[in-house]
């Protein structure tokens, strides 16, 4: 037998190609309206059988395996993101009562340091050097420490008392994101209470910080109760303080900015309902502020004397309304303030002499500061606009804990210009600087070009398109080039700064977010359009987008990746079933490529409150049929060329189960017409960790380091073999 060359683009992948694990199949039936569907690889489900850890473990072999030769692209990658990274920093001094909080970080160390110093009378924000030692600092929570003996650690709540005195804060050493509640006096530095386990993100104190707030989960990981703890007492005394039997429905607790008011949040994807309840009075009714009206959402900000309330009874876009303090219904929201064409208003934070909108404004993110005005019905006057001169950025309010303030804290980034901490005075309308990302090794903004596009998709829409590449670079069709995606829940993926991104920039890539229907960029029909019966647009405008950037000449026909994460995995699964041809390699993290089958499964984690994201396919059989027309693992194309291909996953991912893409990885195998030597399809499974990954920084980094160095080899073999020492043929 003949020893088949390697590809001359990809010179150092293996001239001996390498078996890749076969799963075994084992057939399971799925009938559903009428339609049978035969799943050879459901028994890829229990992560308690050795033979699925079994088949993890080889598909982690055989990932490290046909990737080997990679191993000095990977480090050079990862050194250049510590390099450029400060790793001894400190974060902006935020004041809140008699204290300065700030984070710290020490080189060699994977997490954050939380601490504060007092305030001195007359003397302004300290502003240390970050390696200089801070006079009467105090260590409130050395994550470190707290992650000694785990390969895994993430905090799901971090609440100082209204007093100052103490610190509740939440841990996860799993990674399936079910905490455990830890209070800690901050006088003694003693952790006085352990006894609450497995709660969800987030609590809050009483007023007088003799009791804690807190919700638990269900078996579907969905937030269905709130809780109150008596600080030091068993958990067994804990009061169940609310429950939510609608399974539609998630539950998140807080407190107002001035910690008068708890606040507590339903919500399920088309309708809200906030419930308050005086935190002077902890053992009190929570009253509810507008009941739930079906397809109605809203959200609430104390302030003062009233309530401000964004809100979607009468428009799309959402209005922003007052309401008395005391409201119990939408017929006391009095108008404040209606969205524009082009705008979406999302959020409100109110202050002692200004409240800030937070807004989309022609597919950006915007602030809009209104004025207190007492002589004004509404209790606000004249409202400004904060103004940027860049062409794509995001803006938002930073960390404003008290009320009483003449200034705010503002953070600004674009694709070239890194997270900039601002001190805005409203009252000159005048900016100061406190802090910009530093970027070590002389890095220089003007070394690189940002802009925006648009696409046409089938329908005709016009997409957005956000592209960042290193200046000079012309539209020729020669370059690499990466376009990410996400396109679902609203949630937008707006220009952001990227350290790590500097590495693709550098080896000549042009890197592209598509803004796809199903995210928030445009406004609520933006995501309207990309949701339910219409969730094919996400994954059209996804094709179309990677149709403009090579028809345009940004990026070469056969060098472009893609990439996407959780619902963006779906899309990646949906796009190269569209349009296998247009991508070189893909990567599909924690991806969401077995949506039918989830979705069908109303005791999985998230399947009933999706489903007025994806609709719900027991009960309706057109659904069902829609959902089966996308869903990557049934429409693998049987012979069909795919691209290279990298999903990776988590085994105590708890919102998608590793599960999906195991099986998609064996449909693909089995189906591919392509190579599996010049076109690998990789599993890689992080066996202690969740839908995030890697939880410390230098691990994140590694991770981010192996995933780039497999993109980068595949669509920039110049550039990959620079790295391991060998020539590449011209």
């Amino acid at each position: 037998m003949s020893t088949p060359a390697a590809d001359p683009r990809t010179p150092w992948k293996s001239r001996t190609p390498l078996a890749p694990p076969r799963a075994t199949r084992k057939e399971t039936t799925r009938l559903h309206h009428g339609d049978t569907f035969v799943d050879p690889y459901e028994w890829l489900r229990d992560k308690d059988d050795p033979a699925v850890i079994a088949h993890l473990e080889a598909e982690n072999a055989y990932a490290e395996a046909v990737t080997a030769d990679l191993e000095p692209l990977r480090q050079e990658i990862f050194e250049e993101i510590r390099a450029r990274t400060q790793q001894t920093d400190l974060s902006v001094p935020v004041a809140s009562g008699p204290w300065w909080y700030y984070s710290r970080s020490q080189e060699g160390q994977q997490y954050g340091i939380e601490c504060r110093v007092r305030k001195v009378e007359g003397q302004p924000r300290p502003m240390p050097e970050p390696s200089d030692p801070v006079a009467g600092e105090e260590v409130l929570l050395d994550a470190n420490l707290e992650a000694q003996g785990h390969e895994f650690f993430s905090l799901g709540a971090l609440t100082v008392s209204p007093d100052h005195t103490l610190l509740a804060y939440a841990v996860d050493t799993e990674g399936d994101e079910r905490f455990a509640l830890r209070v800690k006096d901050l006088r003694s530095g003693a952790v006085i209470d352990d006894a609450v386990q497995e709660i969800g993100y987030g609590c809050v104190f009483s007023l007088d910080g003799r009791y804690l707030f807190y919700t638990r989960v269900d078996e579907t990981w969905r937030p269905h109760q709130v809780w109150r703890h008596e600080v030091g007492t068993a958990s067994e005394a804990d009061v169940l303080v609310l429950e939510e039997s609608d399974e539609r429905f998630w539950m998140g607790v807080g407190a107002s900015r001035d910690d008068r008011w708890i606040l507590v949040g339903l919500g399920s994807k088309t309708t809200s309902e906030i419930r308050i309840l005086d935190a002077a009075e902890p053992l009190g009714e929570l009253r509810v502020v507008a009941p739930r009206r079906e397809g109605v959402e809203y959200d609430v900000e104390v302030a003062g004397d009233r309530l401000l309330i964004v809100h979607n009874a009468d428009h799309l876009d959402s209005d922003l309304a007052w309401a008395p303090l005391d409201a119990t219904t939408h017929e006391q929201w009095q108008p404040l303030l209606s969205s524009a064409e082009g705008e979406r208003f999302q959020g409100v934070d109110a202050f002692d002499d200004v409240a800030v909108l937070s807004l989309r404004k022609d597919g950006l993110t915007a602030l809009r500061v209104l004025e207190r005005d007492t002589t004004s019905p509404t209790g606000f006057g004249a409202v400004h606009d904060l103004a940027f001169d860049e062409p794509v950025y995001q803006v938002s309010l930073g960390d404003n804990p008290e009320t009483r303030t003449s200034t705010l804290q503002v953070v600004y980034e674009s694709m070239v210009t890194p997270r900039t901490v601002l001190d805005y005075d409203f009252a000159t309308r005048r900016s100061t600087l406190l802090k910009r990302q530093p970027v070590l090794g002389g890095y220089d903004p003007a070394a690189f070009e940002q802009r925006r596009e648009w696409a046409t998709a089938a329908d005709g829409t016009r997409v957005p398109i956000s592209l960042v590449y290193p200046v000079g670079t012309q539209p020729d069709g020669s370059h690499p080039g990466l376009l990410t995606a996400y396109g679902s829940y609203e949630l937008s993926t707006d220009p952001h700064f990227s350290v790590a991104r500097l590495s693709l920039l550098q080896r000549g890539f042009v890197y592209a977010v598509a803004h796809v229907r199903g995210g928030g960029e445009l406004g609520r029909a933006w995501y309207d359009h990309g949701k339910l019966q219409h969730k094919m647009n996400t994954f059209t405008d996804f094709v179309a987008c990677a149709d403009h950037l090579v028809e345009r000449g940004w990026v070469a026909a056969d060098r472009l990746a893609a990439e996407g994460g959780s619902a963006g995995g779906l899309l990646i699964g949906a796009a190269v079933n569209l349009a296998p041809h247009r991508f070189r390699v893909v990567h599909a993290a924690v991806p969401f490529v077995d949506a039918l089958t989830t979705i069908l499964d109303p005791t999985l984690p998230l399947t009933v409150v999706e489903w007025e994201e994806w609709g719900n396919p027991l009960a309706d059989p057109d659904v069902y049929a829609y959902m089966k027309s996308y869903s990557p693992y049934e429409n693998v194309r049987d012979g069909a060329v795919y691209p290279s291909v990298l999903a990776t996953t988590s085994l105590n991912d708890t919102r998608v189960y590793f599960t999906e893409p195991a099986k998609w990885v064996a449909r693909l195998r089995e189906a591919t017409a392509g190579d599996p030597a010049e076109r690998p399809i990789l599993l890689r499974t992080e066996m202690v960790a969740g839908h995030g990954g890697k939880s410390g920084r230098y691990d994140a980094w590694r991770q981010v380091a192996w995933e780039w160095a497999f993109l980068v080899s595949e669509v920039s073999p110049e550039a990959a073999a620079v790295a391991m020492g060998r020539d590449h043929p011209k």
